[in-house]
Order: C-alpha cells, then structure tokens, then sequence
C-alpha cells in the first residue's frame, strides 16, 4: 500500500491498496522525509500498522487483522520531546500533556498506529502519526493521514501487522 500527494496540492493525496484508490489528507507541512516535532509534515518512509484504536462506544468493532483496543477516557498520547513517554501512549491525569486520543469530534473514532519512530525513538522526530478519519472538508492533519469512515473500514478489513505502508 502506498500513499502519494496529489499533483498540484501537497495537502491532499490517494492512498491506494490493491485496487482500491483512496482519497486522503496529508500533514498541513506536506510529505516531508526530515520529520520533526510540530512541522505538521506526513513523514516519508516505510511504515506497519501496529494496532487499531477504536471508539467502542461510538461503533461496533470493525473487521481487521490487526490488534484492537478500544479507546479509553483517559488514553493519550505523549508528544512531548522531553519525557520519557515520548511518542507512546499513556494514561491522562490532571498534569498530563499529552493528546487526548477520546475527542469530542469524530476524527479519532478509529486511529490506525504506525511504527514511525518508534525503534528507536528519537526526541523530536515526529509522535502520534496516525491514520485516521478525516475532517468533513478533507482539511489538513497535523502530519497523520486521514480519509472517511467507510474508506477506513474498507482499508481496515485489508491490512495486518505485515502490511507496508510507504508514504511518498
């Protein structure tokens, strides 16, 4: 599976798998293979879905080879170059400065995990890049991939921990 910015507008592009041609959002910052914290950029590379996060009180659990977690009220995700949980998810408390993977609107109601800079973690380089549900207008990420819910679904029933994502 590969995802490649569309001609014309680096902020919009296709992901296509198999014979399946998706449209998507890309990061507000473009594809960019020099990935740094807060650039807002989709990284270049070769990635694997690790697992699917999901909102179980908002669907039922969708058909995939990948693991499942559902998505807890106080699960997030440390973006912050400093800590020790850097670009890992982690339980919020009240000093917590992490992203909040239950949002109020839809865009996380299923979030694709991917293995970008994750072995090892580097400070700086890039957290919370996902795949997930876009935003009505397809407007830009903050560096994840994003597209609508029936084409997730569809993606989701396809890939395993053995997929290849190639982004760019």
């Amino acid at each position: 599976m590969y995802i490649r910015a569309a001609a014309g507008n680096p902020l919009r592009g296709w992901l296509v798998a198999e014979r399946q041609v998706i449209p998507v959002a890309l990061g507000r910052g473009g594809i960019k293979a020099n990935k740094r914290e807060g650039d807002g950029a989709t990284p270049r590379g070769t990635f694997h879905p690790l697992r699917l996060w999901w909102r179980a009180d908002r669907h039922p659990r969708p058909r995939t080879f990948l693991p499942v977690r559902a998505i807890a009220p106080n699960d997030g995700w440390c973006e912050d170059p400093a800590d020790r949980h850097y670009n890992q998810p982690v339980r919020l408390n009240h000093d917590a400065t992490a992203d909040r993977l239950r949002r109020d609107d839809h865009l996380y109601d299923f979030i694709i995990e991917i293995d970008q800079n994750t072995r090892p973690r580097i400070a700086g380089r890039g957290s919370a890049v996902f795949l997930h549900l876009a935003r009505d207008n397809y407007g830009p990420t903050a560096g994840c991939v994003s597209m609508t819910r029936p084409a997730m679904l569809r993606l989701l029933a396809r890939i395993g921990p053995r997929t290849k994502i190639v982004i760019g």
